[in-house]
């Protein structure tokens, strides 16, 4: 048996249809008397936030809205949200939207309560007292950041994506409704879904999982893998929209608590030197880096594989490993993500500075919890493959 290790939730999870009703009874709950929402302008215009605002509005609970989070969060979206709070008066924090505007919604969170700004405090446990509560409305079923303690910032200035994790980053309550996502656009459900995806695989193959995130992380293989393409060739199909969504809430829990691994090293980089969006750079990485990383823990990527209906329990680990990385990829192709080449990542664009994305990578920790452990020179490699 394992040494203990902590493992933190969300202190309430409203799971289902219809859960965006809750928001605003939490909000009460919690002392709120005006709600600051932070989302983006396109679920503003189209009245996916409606539900939530409605919500708050039978509780009383009158609401500002921000709506300016309309790309990757940045150090200019934390800055303008923290002014808003101040102006307003505002108690709580409620983020509708996919991980951008969560993600902004925890760093104004916290930054409300400590002074300098929030690229003082990259990296781990930094912060000393709580922030503004914050209840987290996903209207994506990928990011998993609903359930999280870790933020990502982009400093523009730096082309840097700053982890910013604390367990006072954790949303007092993840509100999680199915309904939310019909709108999402193929190509969203597609990268969205695959970024859910690399959050469960590598939250089971990391060297910090643990039995509590080992179930969540092998049921949310199963559910996403079968549900996905279904609610991405049916994006109407509430059935498949549901089961993808529980599989991405189970899978943000488990890598919240085991951590990430490889893809999301080298993704960031990706993310703050080409601005390719965080879920297709770890989709477009992710059937490579499982190829490298299998012979590091084959009994564990054989389970990944067992639970996307591969094999049983009789035969070779690492052929059943194999056969789960080879259904990845054809699940990647079968979503039509891009491979990074045709995302703008160029073999002239990447040459100039593929050592330094590889030191970044290493230097953010998560390349240290992969199976198999990688060189600075494996990852340059892996770069290339990847294109």
């Amino acid at each position: 048996m394992q040494s203990s290790r902590p493992f933190r939730v969300p202190p309430t999870i409203h799971f289902g249809e219809g859960a965006a009703d809750h928001t605003g009874r939490e909000a009460k709950r919690l002392g709120a008397h005006r709600a600051l929402l932070i989302t983006d302008q396109v679920l503003a215009s189209t009245g996916t936030i409606n539900p939530v605002l409605a919500s708050l509005a039978d509780a009383g609970v009158a609401t500002q809205v921000f709506d300016g989070v309309n790309k990757e969060p940045t150090l200019e979206h934390v800055e303008a949200g923290i002014k808003m709070l101040r102006d307003s008066q505002c108690d709580v924090l409620v983020a509708c939207g996919g991980g951008s505007p969560i993600d902004v919604a925890k760093a104004i969170s916290i930054m409300a309560t400590h002074p300098g700004t929030i690229a003082d405090y990259m990296g781990l446990d930094r912060f000393e007292r709580p922030g503004v509560p914050v209840l987290a409305v996903p209207t994506t079923a990928g990011t998993g950041s609903e359930a999280t303690m870790v933020s990502i910032i982009t400093d523009t200035d730096n082309d840097v994506k700053m982890l910013i994790g604390s367990p006072f980053l954790i949303p007092q309550a993840a509100i999680v409704d199915p309904l939310l996502t019909l709108n999402m656009p193929r190509g969203l459900t597609a990268a969205t879904g695959l970024d859910a995806l690399t959050h469960a695989i590598e939250a089971y193959v990391s060297r910090k999982a643990q039995p509590m995130t080992d179930v969540l992380a092998l049921s949310a293989v199963r559910l996403i893998a079968e549900y996905l393409p279904r609610a991405w060739g049916q994006p109407q199909d509430r059935e498949a929209r549901g089961w993808t969504m529980l599989g991405a809430l189970q899978a943000g829990i488990a890598f919240s608590n085991a951590s990430v691994a490889l893809v999301h090293g080298m993704s960031r980089p990706i993310g703050a030197n080409f601005h390719v969006p965080h879920g297709v750079s770890n989709a477009a990485l992710l059937g490579v880096v499982m190829e490298y990383s299998l012979s590091g823990n084959p009994e564990r990527y054989a389970d990944v594989a067992r639970a996307m209906g591969i094999g049983n329990g009789n035969q070779d680990a690492m052929g059943v490993a194999r056969a789960g990385a080879e259904k990845v990829k054809r699940l990647i192709q079968l979503l039509e993500i891009p491979s990074l080449g045709k995302l703008g990542v160029t073999r002239e664009k990447l040459d100039p500075i593929v050592e330094k994305m590889a030191e970044d990578a290493l230097a953010s920790g998560s390349p240290g919890n992969n199976p198999r452990q990688a060189t600075r020179k494996d990852i340059v490699e892996l770069y290339y493959a990847a294109l």
